[in-house]
């Protein structure tokens, strides 16, 4: 069901605390907090005796006590205390950990193999550190549908002409012909739409007055982050392999989809644009809009897993299926390569 050797977003850091906060992520219930030192743990969310859940008990220092019988874990998830039993802690009484990274206002977590965790493989945001691009505050929604379906959504830049006609749609996104490339970590399905008026999303964000060529660049990595590119230039500067000039915008629109479980997905975004990178005003009117826009997305999205699930009639697929279905087989190739490497628990 789920790639799980690989980074995923449990959430916003600024979300993580000394707090116990109990998520479900691709199935498994897991439980973080915040370290003295500030450091992210993720833990098992069950106590290993009667499995009541950790984020029902309590922090102590660097260590989480559970509310049963106070079994007490450290950020490992080994047994440092059993009070009912001081000296005979039971061999097993050990619960799950998983790695965490906080980067990029994120904090990652590996729900795979420990021993495979590499921070140095986590998605990579260009120009994150560089003081001329601007971010959005982004934010975080849950979808009620399974993770695939949003993935789909994310590599289609058709369904902007009939689900957001008054941010992302304008001239050219219902028919121009779209280009579909697959890479080595995931697929690009992109086209340039010459000589329209921009999308009202971006009408009074670009830099210059009247038509404009626009790129739409929808690309999807493995396991389930898309990045949306939109460039948008003057008339006649637009083009593949066309130089960038003063004038050219772009604006990315970062999503990661984490799944909860089969039938529900954890959607964070934000954006980052190489234009007014202290301008708080711009941030919130594209956060306000992006937000509007993503509302729209769900309320099809959830509509389309129940539909999907209780269909009568076979479904069909489009032309602009293309990209979505070689990035689900792509992704199903290298699940069923993990679940053959992966032995079977006795």
């Amino acid at each position: 069901m789920f790639l799980r050797n690989c980074w995923y977003v449990a959430g916003w850091s600024r979300d993580f605390d000394r707090s116990l906060k109990a998520l479900k992520l691709l199935g498994e219930n897991v439980v973080f907090y915040r370290q003295t030192d500030g450091s992210a743990v993720a833990l098992e969310d069950a106590c290993p005796h009667r499995k009541l859940p950790l984020s029902m008990g309590q922090i102590e220092g660097d260590n989480v006590v559970c509310g049963y019988h106070g079994l007490t874990f450290d950020c490992t998830g080994n047994c440092t205390d059993s009070p009912t039993q001081r000296g005979m802690t039971p061999r097993r009484a050990v619960v799950k950990s998983y790695p965490v990274v906080d980067r990029y206002r994120l904090l990652w977590i590996w729900m795979g193999d420990p021993k495979d965790a590499n921070p140095d493989d986590i998605f990579e945001i260009e120009n994150y550190e560089n003081p001329a691009w601007g971010y959005t505050d982004g934010g975080v929604m849950s979808i009620a549908c399974n993770y695939l379906y949003v993935c789909d959504n994310l590599l289609d830049p058709s369904h902007v002409a009939w689900v957001h006609v008054t941010s992302f749609g304008g001239g050219g996104t219902d028919d121009a012909p779209l280009k579909m490339d697959k890479t080595d970590r995931g697929v690009i399905v992109s086209r340039w739409i010459s000589g329209q008026a921009p999308s009202p999303y971006y009408k009074d964000l670009v830099k210059f007055e009247g038509n404009c060529d626009r790129k739409q660049h929808y690309e999807l990595i493995v396991p389930s982050v898309a990045l949306n590119k939109s460039i948008y230039t003057p008339v006649g500067t637009g083009g593949e392999g066309a130089p960038m000039v003063d004038k050219t915008y772009i604006n990315i629109s970062y999503n990661f989809m984490t799944p909860v479980d089969e039938n529900n997905t954890q959607y964070i975004w934000f954006q980052h644009r190489n234009t007014d990178p202290n301008d708080a005003a711009i941030s919130k009117k594209m956060n306000d809009g992006a937000i509007m826009a993503f509302n729209e997305d769900k309320e099809v999205l959830e509509a389309v897993h129940i539909n999907m699930a209780e269909m009568v009639t076979p479904n069909i697929d489009l032309g602009l299926d293309l990209g979505a279905k070689a990035f689900r087989m792509k992704l199903k190739k290298m699940i069923d390569a993990e679940q053959i490497k992966t032995p079977k628990p006795a």
